[in-house]
C-alpha cells in the first residue's frame, strides 16, 4: 500500500521558530466531555486555574499545539486542547491550510513510549515468559558479544545497561522492518560502562533490545503484544506504535520550535538521539516512522488515551473490570533503581525505576511532593504519570521540539498546579 505523504518541515528553521498565537485563545481551543471536578473532591476554579498553566505555556508561541487530559478517581476532569495539528508551525506561510488540533487528535509521544514498552515487558514477566533479573542474552544469544553478556532484562529496563547511544544507521526509516539490520545494530554495540554501574538514558537502544527479548519469547512482534495483552481488552482507539497507512494524515506533526541550540548541549543531544534534532523532527514526520516499530520513541496517541493508560497503572493492573497486571507485578516494576541520580545522557538527577521515572519531594517533572508518582517524560515537552496518592492519571502532549527556552518553566510549572489543585485523598 502507498503510504500518504506529508510536508517535509525544514530542517533549519528561523532564529525565531515561534508559532503564530492568535489573540483569542478560546478560537483555537476544544474542550472534550469533562466531569463536574465537585464530584472527585475538586473545584471548578482550580480547573480553570491548571488550564490557565497550560494555555500560558501554549501563549510562549513554542508549542503549535498542545493537549491535557487529567482523570481524578477515574472520572475525566479536563481533557482539552489549544492550537493547530499543522499548518501554523514557525516556517510554514500565513496563507496555509491550518488544521485545528483537538482532543482526538493523535500525536507522536517519543520517550513516553518507553513507559508502555516497559509495561508490555512486566507482563510478560508476570505471565513466566520473562525474568527481569536474567541476562538479555539468555533471550538473544548473539547480544553477549563484545562484553553484553552481563546485561540484564532489568539494566536495560532501568537505563543502567551500558549501552546508551546507537549509530545513525538505526534510524533509518528504509531499515526499520529489516529485523537482521536491527539485530546487527543491537549486537554489535559495544558499552561504555559495566552492567548496572552508572544511570545513562538509553533514547533509543533499550527499545530495540526489550522488543526482541519479547520477540524471541512470544514468537511475535511487540506491536501484536501491546494489542493483544492490553489495548484490544480495554479498547484503545490509538496508543500502539505507529498507525495503519490510512491514518498517517490523522497525526498531528511535530516542529523544531525555539532558538537554535549550540555545542555542547546540540553535541549531547545528538549523541544521545543518534541524529541532530532538526533530523528527528523530520524524520519522526515521515510516513516509514508514522508507521514503523521504534519501541522507545514511536507510540502514537491522544493526551485523553495515554491518561487512560495510566490509570491501569493507578489502578494496579485493573481497569475497567479487565486486569492486565497484578498488583505485586507493578509493585516490582515501580522498585526504585536510581536515586535523584545524576544521568549521563540528560544531564540532570532523576529516579528511575524498572522503565519508568519517578516523583520526588522536591526534583520531578510531575511537581514537588510527587514521591509515589510515577511516568515518563517524552521528547521534549511531553509528560505522562500517575499520582495514586491524588488519585491522578495525566498526559500533557505538545507538538513544538524546543530546547533551552524561557516557556519550559511554564512546562515544568503544569504538573505541580495540577498536584496543587488536586488534594491528597485519604484510603
Amino acid at each position: 500500500m502507498r503510504l500518504p505523504s506529508v510536508p517535509r518541515l525544514p530542517l533549519v528553521p528561523d532564529v525565531l521558530r515561534r508559532v503564530r498565537v492568535p489573540r483569542d485563545l478560546d478560537s483555537v481551543t476544544t474542550v472534550a466531555a469533562e466531569a463536574d471536578p465537585t464530584d472527585v473532591g475538586m473545584v471548578p476554579e482550580g480547573i480553570e486555574r491548571i488550564w490557565r498553566s497550560a494555555r500560558s505555556l501554549y501563549r510562549g508561541g513554542a508549542h503549535p499545539a498542545l493537549q491535557l487530559c487529567v482523570r481524578r478517581e477515574g472520572q475525566v476532569i479536563l481533557d482539552r486542547a489549544i492550537g493547530h495539528a499543522r499548518g501554523n508551525g514557525p516556517r510554514d506561510p500565513r496563507d496555509a491550510d491550518r488544521e485545528l488540533a483537538t482532543p482526538e487528535t493523535p500525536f507522536c509521544v517519543y520517550s513516553a513510549s518507553k513507559a508502555i514498552t516497559a509495561t508490555v515487558v512486566h507482563v510478560l514477566a508476570e505471565r513466566g515468559l520473562v525474568d527481569i533479573e536474567a541476562p538479555v542474552a539468555e533471550y538473544i544469544p548473539e547480544f553477549a558479544q563484545h562484553g553484553k553478556g552481563g546485561i540484564t532484562v532489568g539494566h536495560v529496563l532501568a537505563h543502567r545497561a551500558g549501552v546508551p547511544n546507537l549509530p545513525r544507521t538505526a534510524l533509518d526509516l528504509d531499515l526499520l522492518d529489516d529485523q537482521a539490520h536491527i539485530l546487527e545494530v543491537m549486537t554489535s554495540a559495544k558499552p561504555r560502562s559495566r552492567p548496572g554501574k552508572r544511570l545513562a538514558y538509553h533514547a533509543i537502544s533499550g527499545g530495540f533490545i526489550l522488543a526482541e527479548v519479547v520477540r524471541r519469547v512470544t514468537g511475535k512482534g511487540i506491536r501484536d503484544v501491546l494489542a493483544e495483552e492490553i489495548l484490544d481488552p480495554l479498547g484503545f482507539r490509538w496508543t500502539n506504535y505507529g498507525v495503519a497507512p490510512e491514518d498517517v494524515s490523522k497525526v498531528g506533526l511535530a516542529y523544531v520550535t525555539g532558538p537554535p541550540v549550540g555545542p555542547p548541549i546540540s553535541t549531547m543531544l545528538t549523541r544521545a538521539l543518534g541524529l541532530p534534532v532538526a533530523e528527528v523532527v523530520a524524520r519522526s514526520n515521515d510516513p516509514r516512522f508514522l508507521t514503523g516499530v521504534i519501541p522507545s520513541a514511536s507510540i502514537v496517541t491522544t493526551a485523553n488515551e495515554l491518561s487512560r493508560f495510566f490509570e491501569l497503572l493507578r489502578c494496579e493492573g485493573e481497569l475497567d473490570g479487565v486486569r492486565v497486571l497484578q498488583p505485586a507485578t507493578l509493585a516490582r516494576a515501580l522498585a526504585e533503581q536510581s536515586y535523584l541520580e545524576l544521568d549521563l545522557t540528560l544531564g540532570f538527577p532523576t529516579r528511575f525505576s524498572y522503565g519508568y521515572m519517578l516523583g520526588s519531594e522536591l526534583i520531578s517533572v510531575f511537581g514537588p511532593d510527587t514521591w509515589q508518582a510515577f511516568g515518563h517524560l517524552g521528547f521534549v515537552n511531553i509528560l505522562c504519570w500517575a499520582d495514586p496518592e491524588r488519585a491522578l492519571s495525566c498526559a500533557l502532549i505538545t507538538s513544538g521540539k524546543p530546547f533551552v527556552y524561557p516557556g519550559v518553566t511554564h512546562f515544568l510549572r503544569i504538573g505541580g498546579r495540577i498536584g496543587k489543585e488536586a488534594p491528597k485523598v485519604t484510603r
